[in-house]
């Protein structure tokens, strides 16, 4: 049996406030109502800001710049296997709405570990609350 490499995906972490932009997953997709930060995969030829800043405009609107990079978690799931590199990111323009996603979501920092993550967002929650945790 040939394992195929991890699909490489990107996630963007915004902070406004001292809370946190999370997505919810909509219905009928793979984890469906777990929470995720927003993003996607990397295109062929794409570097990871490339495919966050596009990422952001098709599932939010709002046009960011890329910040510091927080962890890459690689995880298998039962069908596929990612490795997720997140990233701190500011708002340039637009306000951030739905088009992807059941729901979006300002949590508090404080708040941030009473979701249900999806598997492999949670080094990144983890990564935050060391960083900006009470």
């Amino acid at each position: 049996m040939i394992s195929r490499p991890p699909i490489a995906v990107v996630g963007a972490v915004i902070i406004r406030d001292g809370s946190v932009l999370a997505a919810q997953r909509a219905s009928g997709r793979h984890l469906a109502g777990h929470w995720e930060f927003p993003g996607g995969k990397i295109e062929s030829g794409e570097s990871a800001s490339d495919a966050l800043r596009r990422e952001i405009v098709e599932e939010l609107g709002c046009q960011i710049d890329v910040g510091v990079e927080i962890v890459t978690t690689p995880h298998a799931y039962e069908t596929v296997s990612i490795e997720l590199t997140t990233f701190y990111v500011t708002i340039r323009s637009g306000q951030p709405h739905a088009s992807e996603h059941a729901e979006l979501r300002w949590v508090p920092f404080r708040d941030l570990s009473h979701l249900a993550w999806a598997p492999a967002d949670v080094p990144t929650v983890e990564a935050i609350l060391l960083q900006h945790g009470d």
